[in-house]
């Protein structure tokens, strides 16, 4: 891209108040095209005369700044007149914003100290050929707008009826040249609008309206007002045991959004700002709080543009609702980055939540862009060394390197490449990949273990020892199971790529017998997990076996963290225990994935009692209800219930395997995914006491029923099973 614009900031301090930057141009030839190139320091919402440009809320996204700066293209051919006035308004968003919010950042005070910067080139083609420029220069103008405050964290102020004063002359600055890129990810866009189910008053006199669903997003609000008046909304995500308004888990985030009423019939939201919600409490409107009507109040869902491809439903209402909780805890952490959660003060792309995830990320929706474009962050981030951050973009820099959130470098790449079959995510990421088993190898203290470091473990391990969020697996033990994974899946990226890892293979082959050496017995349910899904155990067998042993022993409970739970089906089912596998999945007592279905989730929680029994929260300081990780369950679902999975070797679903696992406990269940060659379906129900089995596949498929291979090419086919129910 050849700039030919300058980087623009407001000539004053305007405090709080988002800068609106200005530029009048005419036109007295025909146009063939216009295209407006534009990037910010912050975020922006640009106009020509009057109009929205474009779609993308909240651009230009969020990367690791200091590296890497996203412009877009839009084109506004059918937007220009004779005489133009393009606007700009921009707001502090990801990079100015104070964030994290939980902890200090010197990495994003840097960035919070730099100017509220534009830069925008409009470049026209004329029917005769001829081109014009109006290109952010001195000739420009600046003044505080109608958003007189805007944060991610704290909301946003728009004064309606607000008159600007005089406009001054921009300043021009030395602002970023050499970061800017294409825009490379998905853009957030407004996807859904929710209208409010109800509104009521709670017991301590709060006004409240509930939507019925959490969502990530903001609220539309339509009214006839005077000048002046005002409507001011508080969010939250659940109420208290006694149906009161609940933020205390928002922590210092206060979430609130004000609009200052022009007169007359009006709508008003958000530009600049999201909140992650199911209720808002009306602070104020115009009447009174309690003059807002269910019609006044829409809530509109932002996510990034990603097309839906999978399906999960069943006989079962408990699971169906989680399948869709977990749809929408995607939909609202998918946020441009994979966040954790998208309400309190952190709203930060974890990496050991994306890893966890990864896989049925790449299942529900087409992520591939999503995550190339994370990812690049992620590799950008990355130290010299190969450190790997436990947020990206790595806001939380010099902390240690920890086991599971790290190897989101590795885990990563390889799942999208597995999921749509385009190796060029490993050309990208093979550096970054190879460069995170090296850190690990240079900073460990026993060779070929990972000993000595500082990590999260199970985090959130029900198991944990009293007071302490890490589950009792050990610490070591997790950092060097994911060591040989992060290798193993090194050799196979570079092996697709036709690189020689005879040094890694060997490095691997070490590894396990340094770890078989130092761990031959396993003393929890995660250590199970990882000793048989990373093929770690001598016998994964009988780790498989210990593992369903101590399910059963404790009550058909799981026991595990973040570490274990995303595997933990996949190795009982893998190793003739898929019955226990579905009593976990179907279990409505807590701990399940089903308990807080029991509660009135609407999205998958951080805790797997977030609301306990007695309907008190899990803690006030961090109890998210909005946390996609455990949904990667829907994966197993998806794999071994319904049975599809690319065949071996044949990455993106170019030839696949289909070998359904019904359980008798439920009536039917079916799956359905878009790959890159087609719809494939898996179905399997109850018939005359056997199952019937109903397969879709788009390409050549192996299908195993009752144990039985069948090679069938591209079609429907029925099959019944051979096994009468019990």
């Amino acid at each position: 891209m050849d700039w030919k614009a300058k980087w623009l900031k407001p000539a004053n301090d305007f405090g709080n108040a988002a800068p609106v930057f200005s530029t009048d141009f005419a036109l007295s030839r025909t146009v063939k095209q216009a295209r407006l190139f534009i990037t910010a320091l912050g975020v922006y919402e640009a106009a020509l005369n009057g109009r929205r440009i474009g779609q993308f809320v909240l651009a230009p996204g969020w990367t690791t700044y200091y590296k890497r700066l996203q412009y877009q293209e839009y084109d506004v051919t059918d937007l220009l007149r004779a005489e133009n006035h393009l606007t700009v308004t921009v707001g502090k968003g990801w990079y100015h914003s104070p964030m994290p919010g939980f902890s200090a950042s010197d990495f994003q005070k840097g960035l919070a100290a730099r100017p509220m910067g534009l830069l925008a080139q409009l470049e026209i083609t004329y029917e005769d050929g001829q081109h014009s420029f109006i290109v952010s220069d001195e000739s420009w103008s600046v003044s505080e707008s109608a958003v007189r405050f805007s944060e991610i964290y704290d909301g946003e102020i728009y004064d309606a009826s607000f008159i600007p004063p005089c406009s001054v002359a921009a300043e021009t600055f030395n602002g970023p040249y050499e970061t800017l890129i294409e825009q490379q990810g998905e853009e957030i866009r407004e996807q859904e609008r929710i209208a409010a189910v109800r509104i009521f008053t709670t017991p301590k006199g709060e006004v409240v309206a509930d939507f019925g669903q959490e969502i990530t997003g903001y609220v539309e609000i339509s009214v006839n007002a005077k000048a002046g008046e005002e409507i001011r909304l508080s969010h939250a995500e659940v109420l208290d045991k006694d149906g009161c308004f609940y933020t205390e888990n928002y922590r210092s985030a206060r979430a609130e959004y004000c609009c200052i009423c022009r007169d007359g019939q009006q709508s008003c939201q958000p530009r600049l700002t999201f909140f992650g919600f199911r209720y808002i409490r009306i602070d104020a409107f115009p009447g009174g709080p309690g003059a807002g009507k269910p019609e006044n109040f829409t809530a509109v869902v932002l996510h990034s543009q990603m097309k839906r491809t999978g399906r999960l439903s069943c006989s079962n209402p408990l699971l169906n609702r989680l399948f869709d909780n977990i749809i929408w805890g995607q939909k609202g952490n998918f946020v441009d980055v994979p966040t954790d959660c998208p309400q309190r003060d952190e709203r930060l792309g974890w990496t050991g939540d994306a890893q966890v995830f990864v896989r049925t990320a790449c299942l529900n929706y087409d992520t591939e862009k999503f995550f190339t474009k994370w990812l690049a962050d992620l590799a950008a981030d990355q130290g010299e060394d190969g450190y790997v951050g436990h947020v990206i973009p790595d806001l939380l820099k010099k902390q240690p390197a920890s086991a599971a959130w790290g190897d989101a470098a590795a885990i990563c790449p390889w799942a999208v490449y597995l999921a749509y079959g385009n190796s060029e995510i490993l050309s990208r990421q093979f550096e970054s990949m190879r460069k995170w088993v090296d850190y690990i190898t240079a900073h460990t203290t026993t060779e070929y273990l990972w000993t000595g470091g500082v990590h999260y473990g199970d985090w959130l391990g029900l198991d944990a020892p009293s007071g302490s969020y890490k589950g009792s697996s050990r610490e070591d033990f997790i950092a060097s199971a994911f060591y040989a994974h992060s290798a193993s899946l090194v050799i196979k990226a570079g092996l697709v790529l036709g690189k020689d890892m005879a040094a890694y293979e060997a490095l691997l082959h070490n590894i396990v017998s340094a770890f078989r050496r130092a761990y031959p017995t396993y003393t929890t349910q995660t250590e199970c997990v990882l000793a048989a899904h990373f093929h770690l155990a001598e016998d994964c067998q009988a780790a498989a076996d210990q593992l369903a042993l101590m399910i059963k022993e404790c009550g058909t409970k799981l026991q595990t963290g973040f570490v274990g739970t995303p595997y933990l089906l996949h190795v009982l089912s893998d190793y003739g225990h898929t019955d226990l596998a579905y009593s976990l999945l179907l279990r409505e007592q807590y701990p399940s994935w089903l308990y807080p279905v029991t509660k009135g989730a609407t999205t998958v929680w951080e805790h797997w009692d977030g609301i306990m029994e007695n309907g008190d929260f899990w803690s006030r300081n961090m109890n998210s209800f909005n946390h996609y990780a455990y949904g990667a369950v829907a994966d197993w679902v998806y794999c071994c219930a319904a049975g599809i999975t690319p065949a071996e070797g044949y990455p993106g679903y170019s030839k696949v395997r289909i070998a359904p696992a019904p359980d008798a406990r439920l009536d039917w269940l079916e799956a359905s995914l878009d790959t890159r060659h087609g719809r494939i379906i898996s179905r399997w129900k109850k018939q005359d006491s056997l199952w019937r089995y109903e397969i879709t596949t788009p390409v050549d498929a192996e299908v195993v029923i009752d144990g039985k291979t069948f090679l069938v090419s591209a079609g429907s086919y029925i099959y019944h099973s051979s096994i009468q129910l019990a």
